[in-house]
Order: structure tokens, then C-alpha cells, then sequence
């Protein structure tokens, strides 16, 4: 019988990606809830692929139905903004933690394996070079710094679900995205700043001539990671070859693609100018030093570098990433200017 895989969260940048890669790749049936569906294109007519629109924290008797009804779940609905961190922490509290703890436990009740998406927030200020799963320490900083909640939501969660694999022997993955990018992680055509993540702002900028806003001027590196190599890393997670993926913890990110945040702004900008519709506003094109108080207000601390060991899933899994920075800028670049005319949320 194929795996039946549920995906919370399917019309999300992970989700929708996941689930193309799944109906494309695999014989596995999908099982999918979201708020929307825009995202998932011709993955909604598909035999394999059963969708619902709905509410996680409402839909709970549909989710406990196919918690039981499928082998694995994967409840990817969290806020990961980390304007929004700042502006609203009890909504990233009540959804990212309160709202996904119901699901870890029906998972926990019920048997089921769970592939949670923990995060490389969970490191925090870690002072270590390359960040390890299993040796690295979580250092957040003092509690008027509203934006360390999504990090200690995704955190405590960690300690939930191991605590249920100690106790119970529940059957779980944790996995810690590193700055995934590429295709529908943002609307790239909304001018608004803060309404998208780091990367896509940055492309809407140039897009829109508004300067780059190099927060503190953009000494923070990161390691930005494809969504591609991202979803392959998920696909062996899932199919988990001789157990060897159960109860374990895996940085899935690049750290060959760890960049300064103003190297970044430099990259995009330099790929607008192979695209002639682009090229006056790549021209025109500027960063900007803003400090972070007054970008994120004063709840806001930054984490300086985030630089994973990807040791544990090569060895369990085989995976390396593959995608190069400034082929993610490319591939990305590609997908949004070809599809201009269709607004992401």
C-alpha cells in the first residue's frame, strides 16, 4: 500500500513545494489542509491528492481522522515572520506552539509518525561556527525581546516531541530549515516592506526602486538553502530507508551559500540586470543602513551567524545540498518575473 502522508499547511511555501515534489516522485497519496490553495496549481486535480480547505486550529475532528488515517504527518502551519515575532508574539504563540501541541499529541495518541519542522532559530545567539543538532547550545536573549517566542515555541516543541520519543517511543523526525528560498516563499509584487521575509524583500525592492534596507548594515550572515535541495532532504525523511531518519534531529541548509545579509542585496541586484525588462530598476537599485530599532522596533535582537553542520543527514541520509546562491537567486528570479501577473499571498 503507498505511504499517506498529511500535510498541514500544503498551500505553503514548504507544503506547496512538498506536495508537487510527492505527486510528481513518489506513489504516495497526500492528504492536504489550508487556508487557501493558491499555491498548488495542478497538484488539486490530481487522483493521489485530497485537499481541504479549513482552519487548523477549527477543522480538529478532520485532523484527528486523518491523524489516525495516515503514516506520517507533517503539520507545517506556523508564522515565520520575524516581523510579525515582534508586532504580535501571542498570535505566534497561540499558532506556531498551543495550536500545533494539539496535533504532536494526537500524533503521540495515536501512534503516528511526526516530521516536525523545528527551525535554526532554536540556536539563537549559539556563539559555535557550525551549528550541531546535537551538541550546540540555544541562547535567546532577555524576555523584553519579544522576538525570541517563535523560537522558543519551536524549542519547547522539540522538547515535547523528543520527551514523547523517550517515554512513548513515538516515531518523529525534527528538522531545521536554514533560510529556505526560491519560488512562492513570498509575494515579491507587494511594496509593502516588512510583509515579506528577508530575501523576497529584497527582490521587491529593486522591483518597486525602493532602497535595500541593510538592518544594522547587514553584517548578519545566513545560509541561504534552495527549496528544492530542502524538499529532496524531506522526501528521504519521509520515506525514511531502514528507520534510519527515526527519532532525529537534522539541519537541512547550505552552509556553502552562508552569505553577509549585504552580499545578499549585492547578488540580487546583480541578477536583475539579466532580465532587460528589469535592468532601470537594477540600475537604479541602492541599499540603505536602517538599525534595527527602528526596522523591527525596540522588542527586536539579532542573531549574527547561523551556519549549519549538515554531518547527521549526510551520514543517515545521504543528503548534501546541491544549489548554488546564485542559482536560487536565479531560479527564483525566473519563476516571479514569469508570473507577474499572479499575486502570492
Amino acid at each position: 500500500m503507498p505511504l499517506r502522508v498529511l500535510i498541514l499547511g500544503a498551500n505553503g511555501f514548504i507544503g506547496s513545494s512538498l506536495t508537487h515534489a510527492i505527486l510528481k516522485r513518489k506513489d504516495w497519496e497526500v492528504y492536504g489542509m489550508d487556508v487557501g490553495d493558491h499555491k498548488l496549481g495542478d497538484c488539486l486535480g490530481n487522483p493521489r491528492f485530497r485537499f481541504v480547505e479549513g482552519d487548523i486550529t477549527i477543522s480538529r475532528e478532520w485532523i484527528e481522522y486523518h491523524v489516525k488515517k495516515c503514516d506520517a504527518v507533517l503539520p507545517l502551519v506556523a508564522i515565520a515572520n520575524p516581523v510579525q515575532y515582534v508586532k504580535d508574539p501571542l498570535r505566534v504563540f497561540e499558532l506556531d506552539f498551543e495550536a500545533n501541541l494539539e496535533i504532536v499529541r494526537k500524533c503521540a495518541k495515536y501512534r503516528k509518525r511526526i516530521i516536525f519542522p523545528s527551525t535554526s532559530e532554536v540556536y539563537g545567539m549559539c556563539p559555535d561556527s557550525e551549528l550541531d543538532e546535537a551538541t550546540s547550545t540555544l541562547v535567546y536573549g532577555p524576555i523584553e525581546r519579544q522576538r525570541w517566542i517563535y523560537a522558543c515555541s519551536k524549542q519547547l516543541l522539540d522538547r515535547v516531541i523528543y520527551a514523547y520519543g523517550v517515554r512513548d517511543g513515538a516515531d518523529y523526525t525534527l528538522f531545521r530549515p536554514f533560510n529556505w528560498i526560491g519560488p512562492k516563499l513570498d509575494n515579491v509584487f507587494e511594496p509593502k516592506e516588512g510583509s515579506s521575509r528577508l530575501f523576497t524583500q529584497f527582490i521587491s525592492n529593486v522591483i518597486f526602486e525602493k532602497p535595500l534596507q541593510l538592518v544594522d548594515g547587514g553584517k548578519q550572515g545566513r545560509s541561504f538553502t534552495f527549496i528544492d535541495d530542502g524538499v529532496d532532504a524531506l522526501l528521504r525523511i519521509i520515506e525514511n530507508k531502514g528507520g534510519r531518519a527515526s527519532r532525529q534531529i537534522f539541519n537541512i541548509g547550505n552552509p556553502g551559500n552562508n552569505v553577509s545579509v549585504a552580499r545578499l542585496a549585492k547578488l540580487i541586484i546583480a541578477a536583475f540586470k539579466d532580465y532587460p525588462e528589469y535592468r532601470a530598476q537594477a540600475a537604479k537599485a541602492r541599499t540603505v543602513v536602517v538599525s534595527s530599532g527602528k526596522y523591527f522596533g525596540k522588542y527586536y535582537q539579532d542573531i549574527q551567524r547561523r551556519v549549519p553542520s549538515v554531518a547527521a543527514i549526510r551520514r543517515q541520509l545521504g543528503w548534501t545540498p546541491k544549489v548554488d546562491l546564485r542559482t536560487a537567486i536565479k531560479l527564483t528570479l525566473d519563476y516571479h518575473l514569469a508570473h507577474k501577473d499572479y499575486k502570492l499571498d
